[in-house]
């Protein structure tokens, strides 16, 4: 019985992850150019700029 070697992925498996992280770049996308995004982002920016004391 010969050993399979199993480094690295297949081709499908690239296309999987390919489809999976531009996916997940299009939600960011649509979350932080929405307004939910700007209130999140705003929020951040006031919260950094109290811990800085300005």
């Amino acid at each position: 019985m010969a050993i399979k070697d199993e480094r690295g992925i297949t081709t499908a498996e690239y296309a999987v992850g390919t489809a999976a992280g531009a996916g997940l770049a299009m939600l960011l996308f649509k979350l932080l150019t929405g307004s939910f995004g700007e209130e999140m982002l705003r929020t951040l920016f006031d919260h950094v700029i109290q811990m800085l004391g300005m």
